[in-house]
């Protein structure tokens, strides 16, 4: 067939589409992008044993739509979420109060297309999850970075920015933050400042919208309580996912919101219901085994940001400036100034390294324009040691960073 006759769709897409992705070339070889976790900690045995417990007692429940539990998902895994809900993060809910969903991305596309139109203004972390930014952007929605410490959101600045949109006669639709385990910083919100973020939200109106997707993966395993159980007035949708506590390609998320909220998204929600076979799993392993399972994946998690710490200490030195996460499977990395971390994502990824560049994190692109997130959860502590070094080469070679001061110093000595 010629080129000339293959049909044409291009006049035919919508404005305003994404770019065109590129075809799979499979993983790089060092990679540290993704909410990937560690292949070595899925609990795949005790998976296995699930499915056929599950499958045996149940399966033929898997030829209706939504099993017998209605359209918010399979009853037990709700169940098992209302006592870690109430355990970990202290909300109290019942079953009814949260839905199944494919991920915490269809959580947070349902809430927005629960609650958002084009032109609309939400209130968000300066650095925060790409996913979230790059939906907000894509609905023509204005999103307003508010600056973070080590402590997570700035109070003082949320204040500031929502007395400044009630002037101008701009109502915000939401704020969202990831509170505990922030992505890409890795703070946790202290509970002062959560009732003030509560105080805040209910003094302008404006709902806040938690994203707890990381919280279950905290070093100590102590955590504030949620904003969502801190809210005596509503006001609060909470989401959070199994993915970073189990496994990621399962693609199972929960919301918990108000009747209300609730029952406006389950409207929206019309793909018959999310995967019921890795509800039924889930529900089956984690009702005996969660509580046990999580603090043996954290500990080889902070095993392996060590492992990335020493090493970029190592390969940079002071060039390299971060912070201790108190959780997670992200480090946030500041690199000198002169450094552009889009142009670095490139130079890396030709030489093996993946990485996610700063600016893709920030609503502050020059501010973020020398930093970058690296996940170190599912490369190995070898891959992890290897990657920094040929990281820092590339480094050194693109953009003239220079050798651990103390590498230097020994060679002078010598």
């Amino acid at each position: 067939m010629s080129t000339a006759s293959i049909f044409d769709f291009a006049p035919l897409l919508p404005a305003g589409l994404p770019a065109p992705a590129a075809r799979w070339t499979g993983l790089a070889k060092y990679s540290f992008v993704g909410g990937n976790n560690d292949p070595d900690q899925v609990p795949v045995d005790g998976l296995i044993e699930a499915l056929t417990a599950v499958l045996q007692r149940e399966g033929k429940t898997l030829a209706t739509y939504g099993l017998a539990s209605g359209p918010q998902g399979y009853r037990p895994l709700r169940e098992f979420l209302t006592k870690k809900l109430k355990r970990d993060a202290g909300i109290g809910c019942a079953a009814d109060d949260v839905m199944i969903v494919s991920g915490s991305l269809q959580a947070l596309d349902l809430v927005n297309a629960t609650l958002l139109a084009r032109g609309d203004t939400v209130l968000i972390e300066q650095e925060t999850y790409q996913g979230s930014l790059s939906r907000l952007t894509r609905l023509g929605v204005k999103t307003v970075g508010i600056p973070l410490d080590d402590e997570g959101m700035r109070m003082d600045a949320l204040a500031a920015a929502l007395a400044d949109h009630k002037r101008r006669g701009i109502m915000p639709k939401y704020i969202y933050t990831i509170p505990t385990v922030q992505n890409p910083t890795g703070s946790i919100l202290p509970e002062a400042r959560r009732a003030e973020m509560i105080k805040l939200s209910q003094e302008y109106g404006v709902p806040i919208f938690e994203d707890d997707c990381y919280a279950d993966l905290i070093w100590n395993g102590q955590r504030p309580p949620a904003i969502y159980a801190m809210s005596k007035q509503g006001g609060v949708i909470h989401i959070g996912s199994f993915s970073k506590s189990i496994a990621p390609a399962l693609r199972v998320g929960f919301i918990v919101a108000p009747w209300e909220m609730m029952s406006r998204m389950l409207a929206l929600k019309t793909d018959a219901g999310s995967g019921a076979l890795e509800q039924m799993v889930l529900a089956e392993y984690c009702a005996p085994h969660f509580a046990t399972h999580v603090p043996k994946l954290t500990r080889g998690l902070r095993a392996k940001l060590d492992t990335l710490m020493e090493a970029l200490n190592e390969q940079f030195g002071t060039s390299a400036e971060f912070e201790d996460p108190k959780g997670g499977i992200f480090l946030w990395v500041k690199l000198p100034d002169n450094v552009d971390t889009l142009k670095l994502y490139q130079a890396a990824l030709a030489a093996g390294v993946a990485i996610n560049p700063g600016p893709e994190w920030s609503t502050d692109k020059s501010y973020a324009g020398s930093r970058l997130r690296l996940c170190f959860a599912s490369p190995s502590h070898e891959q992890i040691r290897e990657g920094v070094a040929v990281l820092a080469e590339v480094c050194r070679k693109e953009f003239g960073v220079p050798e651990r001061i103390a590498n230097v110093e020994k060679r002078a000595r010598t």
